[in-house]
């Protein structure tokens, strides 16, 4: 249990991180923070796979797909921030 929670940690920065790097705001990011879209990333990735019907049937699996689809719901949640951040 313990080492799929650290897992999940180190996938949901690698995505927060990846995605940072695409959105053009890794610079204002720090560790925690990719953690935290990674992790969330993944959360909304997962609703749009499965809404889509691209979710995986394993959907708790560690593989290539899970990690691009925590990316894609973590580039649309910075997407939306910065959206947010510039209407203020």
């Amino acid at each position: 249990m313990l080492w799929e929670i650290i897992a999940w940690i180190i996938i949901g920065g690698l995505a927060g991180w990846i995605a940072s790097m695409i959105m053009g705001t890794n610079a204002s990011m720090g560790p925690i923070a990719n953690i935290i879209v990674g992790i969330v990333g993944a959360v909304i990735g997962g609703f749009l796979a499965d809404l889509l019907g691209l979710a995986p049937e394993d959907a708790n699996a560690f593989n290539l797909w899970s990690l691009i689809v925590a990316i894609v719901g973590a580039v649309i949640l910075l997407f939306l921030i910065g959206l947010i951040q510039r209407r203020t």
